[in-house]
């Protein structure tokens, strides 16, 4: 979380600089709006695994909020292993291959001026839902954990 925020602190500064120099002294960089991309991909993709973590992500909570505690586990096991799990090892094992060919081939911005090793940010995707595997199992422990305390 603490690379996210870091991420976040960064891209606020460029978003800052970048409107005051091209409103202000009408030039612009290209470089640095697609480190704006850059970073905003950082900050979404690395705060996802912490999303679930801290149950702050999408649900339709006006149905959640008022299931037991036991429903509210089987849901979270549920979702965890049908939906979560198979798209985080899907993302994973696709994006592996994605960066390793963004690598092989040394991909770079198709912009003039624009960024190079475009792997780098490629790589966050993998990694993003890497995180996002090992935060879903380990719903799945704590919500087996929560029904055995419920018997």
């Amino acid at each position: 979380m603490l690379l996210s925020g870091l991420c976040l602190a960064l891209l606020i500064v460029l978003v800052v600089y970048d409107a005051s120099a091209r409103y202000l002294f009408q030039s612009g960089s290209i470089a640095l709006q697609e480190l704006e991309w850059h970073l905003f991909d950082g900050v979404i993709l690395l705060s996802i695994a912490y999303a679930l973590h801290q149950n702050v992500h999408v649900r339709v909570d006006i149905f959640y909020d008022n299931f037991s505690p036991k429903i509210k586990a089987y849901i979270n096991i549920f979702s965890a292993l049908f939906f979560i799990l198979p798209l985080s090892l899907l993302i994973v094992y696709v994006g592996y291959e994605f960066v390793l060919l963004s690598y092989a081939q040394m991909e770079a911005s198709s912009n003039p001026g624009g960024l190079e090793y475009r792997y780098i940010v490629k790589a966050l995707m993998p990694l993003s839902f890497g995180l996002l595997l090992l935060q879903a199992l380990s719903e799945i422990i704590h919500s087996l954990t929560k029904l055995k305390q419920l018997r």
